[in-house]
């Protein structure tokens, strides 16, 4: 019998859903909104009936379907609770049973950002290693680890929260999570385009930056590829932040390839590469690779697939 899986992404906005074949090739994907309204309680249900409206429409019994893996913005822990989930209004429940209770299948969960990297290995731009770690710099900056193959969640299903790092003990600015000096105030997106404005109102020095209106990371990116001394040295500072940063995380987990995802990557190898010239310089040994994602916004669908395929093994 041809079996089947399903790979799911839960945002606050939208959740991406994916159809595969046990061999992990993709035969759909569709998106559904996410339903945050009380509490997020609706959420399970229109995943569970979106789940099965697929299943009815392509003619699978559920006898024929391994499993559903998914990830959700927040912590999940070894046994499958959901320990906290603040953007769909989520507290602490036992996902994966409530989602087989829904749909008959068999759920496994992790935390979205490392299931994004799971997927990165399993069909992106880490597919060729076992051991890694994301670093997804966008709005905020979120991270996974993959060891051996495998998902690392941690103890408490927070392992590869590499945006709060901290980073600078003199930091005034407070961070989304509350503290101060986190590595998501100097490498997200946002954190990037701050950075550089305060360095441009306490510089004099001509710079393309200067005529942007609402200045972006793109901007910045662009202006140092044209030769804009001040946005080279901006991408410079940028790239010696997170050099150190991956340092630290090379010195516990020691991976064989960092991935950069999230919208600051699309920049591409001009990150990558300020990134590895600061990096060598502070890591105990040299060696691991710097590649992009590739796999975008279908990450965490092929991540959510590779999990349960992994599971029911």
């Amino acid at each position: 019998m041809k079996k089947y899986a399903f790979g799911i992404d839960v945002g606050g906005t939208t959740i991406k859903m994916g159809f595969f074949s046990e061999e992990g090739e993709l035969l759909d994907k569709w998106e559904i909104p996410t339903d945050t309204s009380d509490r997020g309680s609706h959420i399970i249900s229109d995943l569970a009936a979106a789940v099965n409206g697929k299943l009815a429409a392509a003619g699978c019994s559920r006898a024929s379907v391994v499993g559903i893996g998914i990830g959700v913005p927040g912590p999940v822990s070894r046994a499958g609770y959901v320990l906290n989930c603040p953007n769909l209004g989520w507290g602490t429940f036992f996902l994966e049973e409530e989602i087989t209770k829904q749909t008959g299948l068999y759920c496994k969960a992790g935390n979205d950002a490392t299931v994004a990297t799971l997927g990165e290995m399993y069909r992106g731009g880490a597919k060729n290693y076992q051991n890694l770690v994301m670093l997804t710099l966008g709005t905020g900056v979120g991270g996974g680890i993959v060891l051996d193959g495998k998902i690392l969640p941690g103890t408490f299903g927070a392992a590869g929260e590499v945006g709060h790092m901290p980073v600078n003990d003199h930091e005034t600015a407070v961070c989304g999570c509350g503290k101060r000096g986190c590595l998501e105030q100097y490498a997200s997106a946002n954190g990037f385009a701050r950075v550089t404005k305060l360095c441009l109102a306490e510089s004099g020095e001509d710079t393309l930056l200067r005529n942007c209106g609402k200045l972006t990371s793109k901007e910045i990116f662009d202006a140092a590829k044209a030769g804009d001394a001040f946005a080279l040295r901006m991408v410079d500072n940028l790239g010696r932040t997170l050099g150190k940063a991956c340092a630290v995380i090379a010195g516990v987990v020691d991976p064989e390839v960092f991935v950069f995802g999230g919208g600051v990557s699309r920049a591409g190898t001009i990150l990558t590469d300020a990134v590895r010239s600061h990096y060598d310089r502070y890591v105990f040994r040299p060696g691991a690779a710097f590649v992009l994602a590739e796999l975008g916004n279908d990450a965490g669908i092929y991540g959510g697939v590779k999990m349960v395929l992994d599971a029911k093994k």
